[in-house]
């Protein structure tokens, strides 16, 4: 590379928190094309104490300050790193002082301390409907408004004793640049921002007994916060608040169509289906189907629904002595299931039998024995009935949305690990009647880089950097097949 090159590549590095394990990507941009390199990868996972589940954030951050080390390490000769972005998982927060140290122990999502709230709200119809008319965010366990009414309900002395509520992309943006500030998408996911205007709800605030004074106005992704300090080898890199929220920042990597008329699928152990749109989707009906409303990171909206995913799929694999353990076995498994018949119906895959069974099989089993369904009578027959059902689901999912926010989807785009399986992919052209475009994509990492690309000016916006990104990909494409 030479060295006119080097000087026109524009270097950013993206942090990327998951809850099982974290990256550090360099991300390399040359005006049309992004080159990722990952720099640095660990294992997280929760802590376990006195019954309890925690974060260690100590441990995450020494590892992040490794993984800018090595990014920088990574760069050209003469090359610097312009920025530095944070995405995390949702939820999950810090409460600091006034300069910034933390005064209460951060909790993980998964701890059971919201059970006693969580089932307060759900008895309660009226409360209910006016903390989601207020937030557009359904009563969910893991929910930033549960664990902070329980932190003040037990130890009321918190409130005092904490000045700013910073969610975790919050904090580490904290650790990188001094500011105390909370980031839109973040802020989203906590069912304390409210639905109407991008500001924190009164009403959902005064409800859960949360202090109004921990929170100040969310910024939008892109606001630079300033220079890295403290970290002695980075000098004059900025600090960006990206899209805080991981799933924000996959949908912003998707090369959608600037006409809106694209479904997204985030497909895993569970799929996020939803849209972007410049309204929410509220009402009776929404909240029956637990319609999530979350921002994306310019203010906007991305409505959308938690679908049982491939942890169906996942789970039957653990009753199958021969279950693939190779890609090649894998391959195998797929191709045997494509040659079989449709199923005669599918799954409810909403049945709560399916959410942490002792055996899948044994739960599906029995779910086809009350409706006297044909029985699967191997690991492929399995795989076909789930496949076709998930891909059912994600097509109920697309016309509950066509209804309730009066359009017309055109595609689907699908990323993940079901972005793989061309047994699901097809099912969900299949059932939906429109293509699904497939894509190999590293989402979050990417969708935090082009926010922080965007924020320095290296790309116009989003609309132009996704118009850019797509010719660069290889997608599979799945047309609507007749059974």
């Amino acid at each position: 590379m030479s060295a006119k090159k080097k000087s026109a590549v524009t270097y950013c590095a993206a942090i990327d928190l998951g809850a099982t394990s974290g990256r550090v990507m360099l991300g390399g941009w040359d005006g049309k094309r992004l080159e990722l390199t990952e720099a640095h990868r660990f294992p997280n996972a929760l802590r376990t104490m006195g019954g309890h589940d925690y974060w260690d954030v100590a441990g995450l951050w020494e590892q992040v300050v490794a993984g800018l080390r090595k990014a920088v390490a990574l760069l050209p000769e003469g090359a610097t790193l312009a920025s530095v972005g944070v995405d995390t998982w949702g939820v999950d927060h810090v409460l600091v002082d006034d300069a910034g140290r933390p005064v209460y122990p951060t909790f993980a999502y998964r701890d059971n301390r919201t059970q006693s709230g969580l089932k307060a709200l759900a008895a309660d119809s009226t409360a209910l409907a006016k903390v989601y008319a207020a937030t557009g965010i359904p009563n969910v366990f893991y929910n930033a408004s549960l664990q902070l009414a329980e932190t003040v309900a037990q130890h009321p002395g918190v409130a005092h004793l904490a000045k700013h509520c910073l969610f975790l992309p919050d904090y580490f943006n904290f650790l990188l640049s001094g500011r105390l500030v909370n980031e839109v998408t973040i802020a989203s996911t906590s069912q304390l921002l409210g639905v109407k205007a991008p500001v924190w709800s009164n009403a959902a605030l005064k409800h859960f007994g949360v202090p109004s004074s921990w929170f100040a106005k969310p910024v939008l992704a892109g606001t630079q916060l300033g220079a890295v300090t403290g970290l002695d080898f980075l000098q004059d890199t900025k600090v960006v608040a990206v899209p805080g929220h991981d799933t924000a920042c996959a949908y912003d990597a998707m090369p959608a169509a600037p006409t809106g008329d694209d479904l997204f699928i985030s497909s895993g152990t569970w799929s996020l289906v939803g849209y972007e749109s410049d309204t929410p989707v509220l009402g009776a009906e929404a909240l029956a189907a637990r319609i999530s409303n979350e921002r994306c990171g310019d203010g906007r909206y991305r409505p959308l629904t938690n679908v049982i995913g491939l942890w169906l799929l996942e789970g039957i694999m653990k009753d199958f002595a021969s279950r693939p353990k190779t890609d090649a076995k894998w391959a195998e498994l797929i191709a045997a299931s494509e040659k079989l018949p449709a199923p005669a119906a599918v799954l409810d895959v909403a049945d709560p039998a399916f959410a942490n069974p002792a055996s899948m099989k044994a739960a599906i089993d029995a779910q086809i024995a009350s409706r006297q369904l044909p029985q699967p009578q191997s690991l492929a027959e399995y795989t076909r009935l789930i496949c076709d059902s998930l891909g059912q689901a994600h097509a109920s999912a697309k016309q509950a949305f066509e209804r309730m926010g009066g359009r017309r989807f055109k595609r689907i785009l699908m990323v993940g690990g079901g972005s793989r399986n061309r047994l699901l992919c097809q099912a969900t052209a299949n059932a939906a009647g429109i293509p699904v475009v497939s894509f190999s994509l590293e989402g979050s990492a990417v969708g935090n880089l082009a926010s922080q690309l965007v924020s320095l000016g290296a790309v116009k916006d989003l609309t132009t950097f996704r118009a850019l990104l797509a010719p660069t990909l290889s997608p599979v494409i799945y047309t609507p097949k007749r059974s």
